[in-house]
């Protein structure tokens, strides 16, 4: 029985040593991990933005345009969707999102362009459910109902970015590009006060690229309001080689956008309100004489009928 207690005793002792390697091993590989994600290039991380949130961000954009017959599945496969998103990602970049919060705080030179109040009253800082990885930095939190939520002086600091950006440019250089239906009356009355042309329901394909068209027109700079539903003329404007400002939901790339306007870019009332503030200041910097004729900001934030677009 000695003999055998003593064996006993030998194996615990080799089983406690295996033990404490393995933790090691493990502690060293954990260490190694950390390290490569710390180091992950922005490509990478773009990378891990993975094709189900993808669709979903997709889907986000496309979901006030389809037709009856449609939606149903779009909302199944949706839902299918906004449960793998969660599964695969949730968490926001906290640190990202402080840095730019202080940066913008630290610049902020004038009052917001409008008061709080009526941001909040547009809905332009509720966003969607999908964030992609060019949108992280401007989200600070998501609500209980899962919505990510933009930071408003970020929202007015790039509103005023935008207006500087586009002042550059005569009204015959720019066009604006919006299929969405919650934003065309706002968008015709934008063009009317600055001259700028406006595209909505559809874009006539290759009006930039192709110089055989009747109607080819040359632009310096193409105002796109969602990347999803305005992609013809997003890829028309890049293939030239020319300016592009992009409206962006937390759902959008901003891939080839020169500046970006972060922002609910679905509903009427928040579309209303950029194209106001847009509108407002470009004429203003380009001495317009159309300030005396900008209607109301309560005019651009009414609620319009949100019928679907029929194919």
């Amino acid at each position: 029985m000695a003999i055998i207690d003593e064996i006993k005793e030998k194996v615990e002792e080799g089983l406690e040593k295996a033990e404490e390697v393995v933790e090691e091993i493990v502690e060293k590989i954990e260490g190694k991990n950390k390290k490569k994600i710390s180091r992950k290039s922005p490509k990478a991380k773009k990378e891990e933005f993975s094709k189900e949130e993808e669709k979903l961000a997709e889907l986000e954009s496309l979901e006030t345009e389809i037709s009856g017959k449609e939606k149903k599945t779009i909302e199944e496969k949706k839902k299918e969707l906004i449960e793998r998103a969660k599964k695969l990602s949730e968490q926001i970049l906290e640190p990202k999102t402080e840095e730019l919060k202080e940066k913008v705080k630290a610049k902020k030179r004038t009052e917001m362009l409008i008061p709080l109040e009526e941001y909040v009253k547009s809905g332009i800082y509720i966003g969607k459910r999908a964030v992609t990885p060019d949108m992280k930095p401007f989200v600070y939190r998501r609500r209980a109902d899962g919505l990510a939520i933009f930071d408003t002086n970020i929202i007015d600091e790039k509103i005023k970015e935008a207006i500087e950006f586009i002042s550059k440019f005569n009204p015959e250089e720019i066009i604006l590009v919006c299929k969405r239906q919650t934003g065309w009356n706002a968008a015709e009355m934008f063009s009317k006060l600055t001259g700028i042309r406006v595209f909505t329901k559809k874009y006539p394909a290759g009006i930039l690229t192709n110089t055989n068209l009747p109607t080819f027109m040359e632009n310096e700079l193409t105002i796109v309001t969602d990347s999803w539903l305005d992609k013809n003329a997003l890829h028309d404007t890049l293939n030239v080689h020319k300016k592009v400002l992009m409206i962006c939901d937390t759902n959008n790339f901003a891939k080839g956008a020169d500046k970006v306007i972060i922002g609910n870019n679905k509903s009427s009332k928040s579309l209303g309100l950029i194209f106001y503030l847009l509108a407002r200041g470009y004429c203003k910097a380009r001495g317009i004489d159309a300030i005396d004729r900008i209607p109301d900001m309560d005019w651009w934030m009414k609620e319009e009928l949100e019928v679907p677009v029929v194919y």
